[in-house]
């Protein structure tokens, strides 16, 4: 499909990824950082020039679009991405690096030699040969997790709209923000998109179709202790930080810990811990395809912390569990033609795309939980959260390509 314009595509995702809408999990703003505010403006401003419908910016930040349908009848879809980039690496400064035709071999990023994307911790390098990639200069993220979507998604309005021969049904767009913080929909109400189903652009490499997600809960542990000046400790202090120590050592490392799972196999992850001596908070992922698991990793805390207790005299300690999101394939079952369709689309371009599962989770996760079916979709990213990252713009030209396709299955019924 000849129609994509891979120049545009790729001045976009180059100007989106110099915003710098890097996510704040220490404050409960939303969205949690100004560059998002700004990159949403953006993306306001070329919806409106390309000819989008029902473009605005809402109180939260979130960019709301449409396109309407040029085949009767044919039920509305949605497409989605998220604004911000993840926190564990700065996204301040993003200057990026454009390889065209590579020839192969590691790559040596420019702005720290230091930081290298080796081939053999990138086997899939070796596919790569003679196409176009984006990295850093190696002292900050490339931020495709999830400007790369967003690119995608704009060029494939722009498309649709320029080519009115295309079949549509109504396309309906919302970027959202702090996804990488576990906040995506939190001022999203999916019934307003009033669609069947829905896209996330937001997966690797090309030609995935994410069809599971972990369910996913989070435990916050709290232990309380009895605080005095160290010197006159003995028999009186009762060390909350030791017990909280105690407790991450409890934790299985073999069998339960994502060091030393992969697969299908669900966790507990210990990745916080806050406080002192009188009083602290241990947070604590609890992640599994099997959502029934979670309850039994959940009484497994609540067993160790009455361990705890009987071990230390003088300490409490607390267990509150609360969900977060459920397995993408438990809600896709309410319309099959969320994945049938996909599938469908992917033939029609003559790929074979790969049924896949996430050790993670989406925006579509919670959107699916929500009652709007949303299957994740490839969008060109690698190594996402890391100074290592990058992109094939080859692959965000075949996701774009990909959801003008999409739109014509859900206009035509895949006839």
């Amino acid at each position: 499909m000849a129609l994509v314009r891979r120049d545009r595509l790729l001045s976009r995702f180059l100007e989106y990824v110099r915003i710098d809408t890097t996510a704040d999990d220490t404050t409960e703003q939303y969205p949690s950082s100004a560059g998002q505010w700004e990159l949403g403006k953006l993306l306001c401003r070329q919806l409106e020039e390309m000819g989008a419908e029902g473009v605005y910016q809402d109180e939260h930040a979130l960019v709301w679009a449409r396109l309407s349908a040029n085949v009767d009848g044919a039920p509305a879809i949605a497409f989605n991405s998220h604004l911000d980039t993840s926190p564990e690496t700065t996204g301040a400064n993003v200057r990026p690096q454009v390889i065209d035709e590579y020839r192969g071999g590691d790559i040596i990023l420019p702005g720290d030699s230091t930081q290298i994307i080796r081939l053999v911790d990138n086997p899939e390098l070796d596919t790569m040969i003679g196409r176009t990639l984006i990295t850093t200069d190696g002292t900050t993220l490339l931020g495709a997790d999830d400007k790369a979507g967003l690119a995608i998604i704009m060029e494939g309005l722009a498309t649709l709209i320029e080519h009115r021969e295309l079949p549509r049904p109504t396309v309906r767009v919302v970027f959202t923000c702090d996804e990488e913080i576990g906040r995506g929909i939190q001022h999203l109400d999916v019934g307003k998109l009033e669609a069947v189903a829905a896209y996330t652009f937001d997966g690797p490499g090309a030609d995935q179709i994410d069809v599971e997600t972990f369910s996913a809960d989070l435990a916050t542990i709290t232990f309380r202790g009895v605080n005095i000046h160290p010197s006159i400790a003995k028999d009186r202090m009762v060390n909350a930080v030791r017990a909280a120590g105690m407790f991450v050592a409890a934790l299985p490392r073999s069998k339960w810990a994502p060091e030393s799972t992969e697969g299908r196999q669900g966790f507990l992850h210990p990745y916080k811990i806050e406080g002192g001596v009188g009083a602290c908070t241990l947070s604590v992922l609890l992640r599994d395809f099997d959502t029934p698991k979670l309850k039994e990793y959940a009484e497994f805390l609540r067993e160790t912390a009455s361990q705890i207790e009987r071990t230390l005299p003088g300490i409490e300690v607390s267990v509150d569990v609360r969900p977060q999101y459920r397995n993408l394939a438990e809600g896709l079952r309410r319309e099959p033609r969320a994945v049938d369709y996909a599938v469908a689309a992917h033939r029609r371009l003559g790929r074979q795309p790969t049924l896949s599962i996430i050790r993670g989770g989406t925006d579509g996760s919670m959107m699916t939980e929500q009652g709007l079916p949303t299957p994740n979709l490839s969008s060109g990213q690698h190594n996402p959260h890391s100074k290592l990252e990058w992109a094939c713009l080859d692959e965000m030209v075949a996701a774009t390509e990909l959801m003008i396709e999409l739109a014509a299955v859900w206009a035509t019924g895949n006839n």
